[in-house]
């Protein structure tokens, strides 16, 4: 596919995405408009925090609109010319690529939270009462188990899902022949990988697989909204940070509005919803977690990823890599493509 046609089909993918925004004010626009694209787990997060900007002094007179898609997609659609004035998105190098086409300002992570809105931390997604006993990585590699988790190629969170169960094995003192070992089983359990993390949830509750890698406050979220399924914290897995950055020349009402997301306000409403706060917000009961007044229990080990995996610099290519360029096959990349996923 030629550049026109590939920008044609981001920019076309980009206006579908538009579509199910959500904002802030569904009256007519008024004032200043701020366009936020995100990636799809945010989009009814992101609901009562522009709700709660709205209220305050800085964004009364601020509308805004928002764009939600696997996080991937989004920053390529954003990078073809899909309007942003703030991005939101799974993953690091989603914003990087916005940085190398001149979007995004280089020093987008030099303030207090190093370009992270939200937190979370991925988890096991079972069907209620847990009928295969899934509780650990292992178990997820047993014969009969079904895996869901996103695809890579589009998903920000397949990724961290994927990192996540290739460092349980090497924190659990196993070397990358066994790591790889096992993500040769790992891939062999996959029965399903959706364009992303909102369709992997979709695609486990309507009945597809045994387990679901997903992150703890998609999990949170979809049990608030009356699904019944159970999920598990593992004694090991991998934080998970969402980057956050505004375009080159977006607005002070935009700047105003990534401010109030980091603030003990913000980051208590995002809690509210599943995500692990980036600062103390005090008391907070969390409808939906395992146990809504101590949601976000401390795991065994906690892996992230610049101290486990060297920073996304290095992992992206490092497992992820597809390849082109005369660079290598990303150690995942290689795996799921041998397994014909």
């Amino acid at each position: 596919m030629n550049r026109t046609l590939k920008v044609a089909a981001a920019l076309s993918a980009a206006g579908v995405l538009a579509l199910t925004g959500c904002s802030g004010d569904s009256s007519a626009d008024s004032g200043n408009t701020i366009n936020v694209v995100g990636y799809s787990v945010l989009e009814q997060a992101n609901e009562n925090v522009i709700k709660a900007f709205n209220d305050t002094d800085a964004g009364k007179d601020v509308t805004i609109k928002g764009a939600y898609g696997a996080s991937g997609d989004q920053s390529r659609a954003v990078a073809a010319g899909l309007d942003a004035d703030e991005v939101h998105l799974s993953l690091e190098p989603d914003v990087t690529r916005l940085v190398d086409a001149g979007l995004v300002a280089k020093d987008w992570k030099d303030n207090d939270t190093n370009g992270i809105c939200t937190q979370s931390v991925v988890v096991f997604v079972v069907k209620p009462g847990n009928p295969k006993g899934i509780e650990d990585w292992s178990d997820l590699v047993k014969p009969g188990v079904g895996i869901v988790t996103p695809n890579p190629a589009s998903s920000g969170s397949a990724k961290w899902n994927l990192l996540a169960a290739y460092g349980s094995v090497i924190s659990g003192g196993g070397d990358e022949a066994a790591a790889k070992d096992y993500m040769t089983s790992f891939f062999d359990n996959v029965v399903a990988l959706p364009d992303s993390g909102r369709d992997a949830t979709t695609a486990f509750t309507g009945g597809t697989g045994d387990v679901l890698l997903s992150y703890e406050n998609e999990a949170i979220l979809a049990r608030q909204s009356g699904t019944d399924f159970d999920y598990i914290v593992p004694d090991t897995t991998l934080r998970i940070d969402n980057p956050c950055a505004l375009t080159e020349g977006a607005s002070d009402d935009a700047q105003a509005f990534l401010d109030f997301q980091k603030s003990t306000d913000g980051q208590k409403l995002y809690a509210e919803t599943g995500y692990r706060p980036l600062t103390d917000v005090g008391d907070v009961t969390v409808e939906g977690a395992n146990d809504p007044g101590n949601a976000f229990p401390e795991p065994k080990t906690l892996l992230n990823i610049d101290d486990d995996f060297e920073g996304w610099d290095v992992a992206n290519g490092k497992y992820f890599g597809d390849g082109t360029d005369g660079a290598p096959m990303g150690i995942l990349t290689q795996i799921q493509a041998d397994a014909g996923q």
